[in-house]
């Protein structure tokens, strides 16, 4: 009985040391998402009143709020990965590492789905876990994964007629009905326009469903490079082949055709591709 009950008290004093010690991490990520919910509403009552045309002064807010909201994110992704790192054994991480499953990059993936963790087998892991094995599909070093399709022109055409003969190659998973992509999509055509006169070359894959609709997207974003689509939407091969559970996505492949990294968005796209043609 003795030895039940120093268990017991030792037991009740870790916990309180725990929940001690979790408090400021809490209140640090309840802040952040208090001050997401202040620019998420600041944002749509811009948008309610600009529905029709925007002022200079909104456009400007507009951009502000979306540098601040940037910050946010960098910070709420730094928080999770120091409370995965000083709680590892403990199921506290498990709530915030599942808030950002989209957020993550491979490396960082890799570490919070730790299966020795002590949160791996908490249930709000799940849709982590599933995220974590499409990621390995196109995980950096390996070779790429073929795929077959049609062009625009209805004319068959292979990943492999362009990955691995000498050259970078961007494959970039997206579909005209995707506001992201469509938002994204200035940036790649910027690279492609500074980068492709070096050998740099992109294949875009689409998820769309309508062969008009995917054609209009292609000539209205300027997008000069090769495509193909099998026109199934979700169901396509490509969303199999490599995981692909959100878009836009992309993959980059090196001369040799092995996958060197993933999901380049913005200026991270800008940044990789200067350092590769410098």
């Amino acid at each position: 009985m003795k030895k039940f009950l120093i268990m017991a008290t030792l037991a009740v004093c870790t916990f309180a040391l725990h929940a001690q010690d979790t408090k400021p991490y809490e209140e640090k990520m309840n802040s952040i998402e208090a001050q997401y919910k202040v620019l998420l509403n600041e944002y749509q009552a811009i948008k309610k009143r600009s529905k029709t045309s925007i002022t200079t002064e909104d456009a400007n807010k507009i951009e502000e709020i979306k540098a601040k909201a940037e910050r946010l994110d960098s910070l709420q992704k730094a928080t999770t990965l120091e409370i995965v790192r000083k709680f590892k054994n403990t199921t506290f991480p498990a709530k915030y590492v599942s808030d950002l499953v989209y957020s993550f990059d491979f490396d960082e993936m890799k570490e919070v789905c730790d299966p020795s963790s002590g949160y791996y087998n908490d249930k709000s892991m799940e849709l982590v876990k599933k995220r974590w094995e499409s990621l390995q599909l196109r995980q950096p070093g390996i070779k790429f994964h073929e795929l077959k399709m049609a062009d625009l022109n209805g004319k068959a055409v292979a990943l492999s007629d362009y990955a691995g003969k000498g050259k970078y190659v961007l494959v970039d998973f997206w579909a005209s009905w995707c506001a992201p992509c469509r938002m994204e999509m200035p940036n790649v055509v910027k690279a492609y326009k500074q980068f492709h006169p070096k050998g740099f070359e992109i294949v875009g894959v689409s998820f769309d469903q309508k062969k008009e609709s995917w054609a209009a997207a292609v000539k209205s974003l300027g997008m000069t490079w090769p495509q193909m689509s099998d026109l199934k939407g979700w169901q396509c091969a490509a969303a199999k082949t490599y995981g692909i559970t959100t878009i836009p996505s992309n993959i980059l492949i090196d001369p040799q055709g092995k996958i060197v990294k993933i999901d380049l968005m913005g200026e991270e796209l800008q940044k990789v591709l200067s350092e590769i043609y410098k």
